[in-house]
């Protein structure tokens, strides 16, 4: 796979009879096809982890949302200390340029779960925001905020 802009992590993955790569997910305590979006994921679960201090036991893999009565799913959820929605993450593949259509996806995928953060990453960029539920207002970070 190709290399992300984020450390290097160990990871078991495993060629099935389908000739598919697979990865074990922690999260879900199962083997995942290793798509470049779940590549993303689950190397930035791992940053998150081992990095930035974030329990596993936070965070919730392609959580289920309805917006406008459709089901959409969040990559990646993270809850704080007090089980509450933390911070949004929306993984997007290494070869997927971010653009303001993806903010908005993450944005939207908010207003049903108001996390005071948003990550958007496609594995190479990262780009961390602080949302004003309030005022409704949005503020770029140049990292993330501690745990």
């Amino acid at each position: 796979m190709i290399r992300l802009n984020l450390p290097e992590y160990q990871f078991k993955i495993q060629r099935k009879d389908d000739a598919k790569l697979y990865i074990y997910d922690e999260l879900r305590k199962k083997n995942v096809v290793l798509t470049p979006e779940e590549w993303v994921r689950q190397n930035f679960i791992q940053y998150m982890n081992l990095e930035k201090g974030i329990p596993l036991s936070m965070m919730v893999i392609e959580k289920e949302i309805e917006l406008n009565s459709l089901k959409k799913r969040i990559d990646l959820l993270i809850y704080d200390k007090n089980r509450l929605p933390f911070l949004i993450v929306e993984c997007k593949a290494p070869h997927i340029k971010i653009n303001q259509d993806t903010f908005d996806q993450a944005a939207r995928y908010n207003l049903t779960v108001n996390a005071p953060f948003l990550v958007i990453t496609n594995g190479l960029e990262h780009y961390y925001s602080a949302i004003d539920l309030q005022e409704k207002t949005t503020k770029f970070l140049k990292d993330f905020p501690p745990y």
